[in-house]
């Protein structure tokens, strides 16, 4: 397949007035179903204001129908068509839904405004455990192993992230993954990654306006020099949450909200 594949099986939420001024979608990261955006969706920033809310899970993320072709480009394209669909004028996206987004700009499917909340910029900032079970995962014989693992152990090392009040009903959402989506999935990021090297350039020549948002303690990383690059763009924009890990838009709810609201308002 390629990026002109269609697509119909879309888990879709929506929330929001339907005379809003402005719609926005939401892209929650990886593993994650629309329920990772409940925090920032019921803020009163939000959910008052003249916004309609778009949420989709990422097709084949927490048991939802995937397509055939899992290139990050083939899902930028996809999500690109949904936008429009839609009528989204904003992209709003965490993690990997973060990383979909910038290449939504970047590759053309897409041309408003886009908050990127935690993104990995190359293959070194993310996850070192999700590196490693990539690499595993590609081995002969362990590899299906490797994933049913990963997927038993990542909830319980998420819980302590997750907001108390939901955390039962996060776990259960992760726990609906299916290990061979996850693994070719997977496999076909970290090729992404690969093959860019770095995202940072790939962001600043897409001349998109774009939030890069990040909890001060995001599990995450930023090397020095992509912190630099996207500082001298004037095009994007570096904001640090206070008091917030790598899932910032359940840490930090209240504040993200304001943050899309400025934008989808702006």
């Amino acid at each position: 397949m390629n990026s002109t594949e269609e697509f119909q099986a879309w888990d879709i939420h929506e929330f929001g007035p339907a005379n809003a001024t402005r719609s926005v979608l939401l892209l929650p990261g990886g593993l994650c179903s629309t329920a990772f955006m409940d925090d920032l969706i019921t803020e009163p920033a939000l959910a008052d204001a003249p916004v309609r809310l778009v949420a989709t899970t990422v097709p084949g993320f927490a048991g939802t129908p995937a397509p055939q072709d899992l290139s990050m480009e083939n899902y930028a394209a996809l999500l690109g068509t949904l936008a429009a669909e839609r009528g989204c004028e904003v992209v709003v996206g965490h993690s990997l839904g973060a990383n979909l987004a910038l290449e939504m700009v970047a590759g053309g499917h897409f041309t408003g405004p886009v908050v990127l909340l935690s993104p990995a910029f190359s293959r070194p900032d993310e996850f070192k455990q999700l590196a490693v079970a990539d690499r595993l995962g590609r081995l002969p014989g362990i590899g299906a192993l490797t994933w049913a693992a990963m997927l038993w152990m990542t909830p319980h090392a998420m819980a302590d992230s997750l907001p108390s009040a939901r955390r039962e009903t996060l776990i259960a959402e992760l726990k609906k993954n299916d290990p061979a989506f996850c693994r070719r999935m997977t496999r076909h990021y970290f090729e992404y990654l690969d093959h860019h090297g770095s995202l940072v350039p790939r962001l600043r020549e897409s001349g998109a306006r774009a939030w890069v948002v990040r909890g001060d303690r995001d599990e995450v990383g930023l090397t020095d020099e992509e912190h630099d690059a996207l500082e001298a763009s004037p095009r994007v924009t570096m904001v640090t949450i206070p008091d917030a890990g790598h899932m910032v838009m359940t840490d930090q709810p209240a504040r993200v909200a304001e943050l899309v609201a400025q934008v989808a308002l702006g």
